[in-house]
């Protein structure tokens, strides 16, 4: 089993250090992980390496870029340990993930393209935010049904005193806005597609304007027969840019990035499969 790399030319840790700018600690490290094999000891205790190794190594740090640290470090583990079907698995676990995420990529662009061209205000801005020259953007602030976020409560006198606080909206004048029931805005909340938070005296749900935006979005989606999966990795990946155009501008870096994942992946499968006919 690997006889030709198990015998013959002795290498020592900084001999594989060096080849990959390593310190040697690093390299020893990698043994006691399991990621290389053991080594042979000479009588006084040094460690002995082979080109075995070397090969090993070689396919750890290769599979690190597409995988990452933790999966690589399982795989090198389960083929040092026999179990090479195992290793496999989790080789494919990477692969599936890695298509995920293309899907997403995909219900994403879908989405967007489905979406009305209509500017959307994003987190902070004002009413004139995004207004084409002579025009106007749509209402998403205030509106005759929209409260403000801290409840009217009771005065001494008996009266109402407005609390200051956040503009917001409740369910009921969201979901007429809409034209939605309020049970179908809880749906897309227990989904993640809405966010609203709690009034801290009522526990009412508040709809503030990033969330207003976003029901909106759902509820656009969902006329033109998207899931609510898709919709939520939409909202997700809106949420994450900081809103519809600088999530739009990101589309050209999330595909290279999966395309460096996948060469990445390649990359290691071809020195996985160096180790393992090394070893034989």
């Amino acid at each position: 089993m690997g006889r030709n790399l198990q015998s013959g030319v002795r290498l020592r840790p900084v001999d594989l250090a060096r080849e990959h700018g390593l310190s040697t600690q690093a390299v020893r490290n990698y043994e006691e992980a399991g990621i290389l094999p053991a080594a042979a000891r000479t009588p006084h205790g040094y460690r002995g390496y082979t080109p075995l190794h070397a090969a090993a190594l070689r396919a750890f740090l290769a599979l690190v870029p597409g995988h990452g640290h933790a999966t690589a470090t399982a795989i090198m583990r389960a083929v040092n340990e026999g179990a090479t079907e195992e290793a496999f698995r989790l080789v494919d676990e990477s692969h599936a993930q890695l298509l995920d995420d293309r899907r997403t990529l995909r219900a994403v662009e879908t989405a967007l393209r489905d979406l009305d061209p209509a500017p959307v205000r994003p987190r902070g801005a004002g009413p004139g935010a995004n207004a084409p020259a002579g025009g106007s953007v749509p209402a998403v602030g205030p509106t005759p049904d929209v409260w403000s976020a801290k409840a009217v409560r009771p005065s001494p006198a008996g009266g109402s005193a407005p609390a200051a606080g956040p503009v917001g909206t409740f369910i009921g004048p969201l979901a007429r806005q809409l034209g939605i029931r309020p049970a179908t805005l809880r749906a897309w909340e227990d989904a993640g597609l809405v966010r609203p938070r709690r009034d801290p005296r009522t526990g009412y749900r508040v709809y503030e304007e990033a969330d207003v935006r976003e029901a909106r979005l759902a509820h656009q989606l969902r006329r033109g027969g998207h899931p609510l999966e898709q919709i939520a990795a939409l909202i997700a990946q809106v949420r994450a840019a900081g809103g519809l155009e600088p999530l739009a501008a990101t589309l050209a870096g999330w595909h290279g990035r999966l395309t460096a994942r996948g060469r990445a992946l390649l990359a290691g499968a071809a020195e996985l499969e160096a180790y393992l006919r090394a070893r034989g």
